[in-house]
């Protein structure tokens, strides 16, 4: 079985690239994160400021796949901001 993954959310500080972001983890840590395969086929783009939820593994801090924005609703409840880096079995 593969190990599991972590999912968080934070914000976008910069784009660096067509796939690639610099974002911010709830802990104060900035690190790289670039698009999933899904996301990248459908060409989208996210701004500095915007939300996103990103996958990280067990193993590596420093870098995270971005798996989908975070919408206005989840916002308006605080599930976007400063949600803890939870497992994902």
């Amino acid at each position: 079985m593969p190990d599991a993954t972590l999912h968080t959310s934070g914000p976008i500080l910069e784009r660096l690239g067509e796939v690639l972001y610099r974002a911010l983890l709830p802990n104060g840590k900035r690190i790289l994160a670039h698009l999933s395969k899904r996301l990248t086929d459908a060409a989208v783009v996210f701004e500095p400021g915007q939300w996103v939820v990103m996958e990280l593994t067990p193993y590596d801090f420093d870098q995270a796949r971005i798996l989908n924005g975070v919408g206005d609703s989840e916002k308006a409840t605080g599930l976007g901001r400063g949600s803890a880096i939870t497992p994902s079995c």
